[in-house]
């Protein structure tokens, strides 16, 4: 009889990298990849200046220093100091589940509040002069949708309703879904522009790819889903990506650097001053429809806004674009003389 009580056991699993941990509690709480990623990048960079310490010997003071840091040496904005107090934030509550840091809360800086910019009807139609292809499709949507740029490049073919002339949002800011606006006007450049994905589709399944990665886990769910047209990117990448992990291959969607660079030119080539980005058109699309009377509980909708407050800047925006004052100078006689036609040596020289 064996008296040797030993029983074969599994060695234990390697318990996994932060970065690893950091990336798999992104992914439960269901936040975007672009999230996973920025989170991660602050959380490496606030490690490597404070030369490697693991997270849990430091706290608050060091966080203070790291993001004392960024504003002073690196000259960040306040929006970006605040990601990065985000991420840090995420990693102690939600990683390391160490909640003995509540004096970290008082790290947050508070931005002046800023009036977005918002085109006129005319400088919209100026930019979409200058722009061809895709971007002017896309630019296209963002201003007749709202949407933001993220959120018009993630969409698949089947959140597209031609019938309803909408368009479903999946997984927006927040992680919240919504239904906006699709234009009548588009519908036919949409539908052309379609024509071309299933083409590239088709030709992209002959050499053995057409598969588009699939959020969270849809493709166990959905066996062979991510070789069907209607799960493609509606704006693919003109580049096929190799995923290193998984060494599966497949086309993503356009790469926003695209677009927003599109914009940019066009916008200069307009000759409009006004600082110009994928942004500007959604706010252009929450200040008209407010201008034409739309009620601004829908347009909270359209946009996806938690509350109705953050609508409200529109209703600012339209107020002082259209209810404003005359300026008393009108007021005054005609002046027969130019302002500068006077004393030579108050003018320009």
């Amino acid at each position: 009889m064996n008296n040797d009580s030993r029983t074969d056991t599994a060695p234990p699993s390697p318990k996994p990298r932060l970065l690893d941990r950091v990336m798999i509690r992104i992914r439960e709480k269901h936040y975007s990849p672009n999230t996973g990623r920025t989170y991660s990048k602050w959380i490496k960079e606030f490690i490597l200046f404070h030369n490697k310490r693991h997270p849990d010997e430091m706290g608050a003071k060091e966080v203070e220093v790291f993001l004392n840091h960024l504003v002073v040496n690196r000259h960040v904005s306040v929006s970006t100091r605040n990601q990065a107090l985000s991420a840090i934030l995420f990693l102690y509550h939600e990683v390391l589940e160490n909640r003995r840091i509540p004096e970290m809360n008082v790290l947050w800086s508070y931005r002046k509040k800023r009036l977005p910019t918002v085109l006129t009807v005319s400088e919209v139609r100026r930019i979409l002069s200058h722009m061809i292809g895709v971007p002017k499709l896309v630019v296209e949507l963002l201003y007749g949708s709202g949407m933001r740029l993220n959120e018009c490049l993630m969409l698949r073919l089947n959140q597209l309703d031609f019938e309803r002339k909408r368009i479903t949002v999946m997984d927006g800011k927040g992680g919240k879904d919504r239904i906006t606006l699709m234009p009548k006007m588009l519908s036919t450049d949409l539908l052309a522009h379609l024509e071309k994905v299933r083409e590239l589709h088709r030709k992209d399944l002959e050499v053995g790819l057409g598969k588009a990665f699939l959020p969270d886990a849809l493709h166990r769910k959905y066996r062979n889903a991510e070789y069907e047209l209607n799960w493609q990117f509606v704006f693919p990448s003109t580049q096929i990506f190799n995923d290193p992990k998984t060494g599966n291959s497949g086309r993503w969607h356009l790469n926003p650097s695209t677009i927003n660079r599109a914009i940019r030119q066009a916008a200069k080539a307009s000759g409009i001053r006004k600082r110009v980005t994928s942004h500007t058109f959604r706010h252009s699309f929450a200040t008209h429809l407010l201008e034409h009377g739309c009620d601004i509980r829908k347009i909270q909708m359209l946009l996806g806004h938690s509350s109705v407050e953050t609508t409200m800047i529109y209703t600012h925006i339209v107020d002082m674009y259209n209810h404003m004052p005359d300026s008393p100078y009108d007021l005054l006689p005609d002046i027969q003389e130019s302002t500068f036609s006077g004393d030579p040596g108050g003018g320009l020289r």
